[in-house]
């Protein structure tokens, strides 16, 4: 098959060399910088791995990219899913299936309106890959895998058969979700991140400079985990009123398998994956400052937080927890 991957960022650049070096699919990229692309795409593994992928086409034209892809992947932040989409819908032939690597961003409700009706549509609850770029457009970096994956469909004539297509791509055993909202609400990065962000700088003001960067999950307290695990149960309470199978988004103790706050800390300090990532901050004169502008901010809380809160909203379902923190993140990036 064609397969048409759009965004060059980190996980653009993983899911495209991984799947290509796989020498089954035809794979192109739909990207702003076709020019920085080399067509050969070098994935390290952590065990030492070495994938090489052979890209077969770069565009950026959405007409060349998109135009006879049996799939679009959208591999981009949530600022972008909106407007890609409207940049490929008008190319898209009616059978092409149109997914999200993660969902939790607002794939499925830009899709559902900006796109046909009846367009295959596709979408992952949490992403398959850790990845980070090492030689923009070259070489990247895999640094951890899921042991399964969870993926909602819509308007699939064969669902299970597009799962087994997907399923042999990432050499990841994948299962299929009851309803989109299994996907596409998630207590995964939406609160993860806010909640983190919430409880470092809750109390910052113009004038704070800090003396470091603190390290974002190695050094994650027990008040962040709270106010997580609080979130969370806000996110259940929404989950309870929705068409979902009861137990399809696990709570956030349940998947990092701890009891407590303090249990639910110590295991996000110590994920190896996560190790050495620092917490979004910006040098100034003195130190540092919060950066407001990262994609912690700028993804996570209008792309993410936003539409569980929006949801819940509508459902009548009380998210005070939410409220605040999005209350707070709404008014530091203001």
């Amino acid at each position: 098959m064609r397969i048409c991957i759009c965004g060059g960022g980190n996980l653009g650049h993983v899911v495209a060399g991984f799947i290509a070096a796989q020498g089954v699919h035809d794979v192109v990229l739909l990207t702003r910088h076709p020019e920085r692309w080399s067509h050969k795409l070098i994935i390290e593994a952590p065990d030492s791995t070495t994938y090489t992928g052979q890209l077969k086409g770069l565009y950026g034209d959405a007409r060349e990219a998109v135009g006879q892809a049996d799939i679009v992947w959208l591999c981009l932040p949530g600022y972008a899913i909106r407007p890609t989409i409207m940049q490929i819908r008008h190319f898209l032939p009616p059978q092409t299936a149109v997914g999200s690597v993660v969902s939790s961003t607002g794939f499925f409700f830009e899709a559902m309106e900006l796109l046909p009706p009846a367009q295959p549509l596709f979408g992952f609850q949490r992403v398959p890959f850790i990845a980070r770029v090492e030689d923009y457009g070259h070489r990247a970096r895999l640094m951890g895998y899921k042991e399964s994956l969870s993926m909602a469909v819509e308007h699939m004539t064969d669902a299970d058969a597009f799962r087994k297509t997907m399923e042999q791509m990432l050499s990841t055993p994948i299962c299929l979700l009851d309803s989109f909202y299994e996907a596409a609400l998630s207590n995964s990065n939406p609160l993860l991140h806010p909640a983190r962000l919430y409880d470092l700088w809750k109390d910052w003001h113009p004038g704070i400079v800090g003396r470091r960067v603190p390290l974002f999950y190695e050094e994650w307290t027990e008040e962040a985990a709270q106010l997580y695990i609080g979130m969370d149960a806000e996110l259940q309470q929404l989950l309870a009123v929705l068409p979902v199978r009861r137990g399809s988004i696990p709570t956030v103790l349940d998947y990092y398998e701890s009891t407590d706050a303090g249990s639910l800390a110590a295991k996000l300090r110590s994920i190896e994956a996560f190790k050495g990532i620092e917490a979004p901050m910006k040098k100034v004169e003195g130190g540092y400052t919060p950066d407001f502008h990262s994609r912690y901010f700028t993804e996570d809380f209008p792309f993410g937080l936003a539409f569980v809160q929006q949801l819940a909203h509508e459902k009548g379902v009380a998210t005070p927890t939410i409220d605040r923190v999005m209350s707070w993140g709404q008014h530091v990036m203001a």
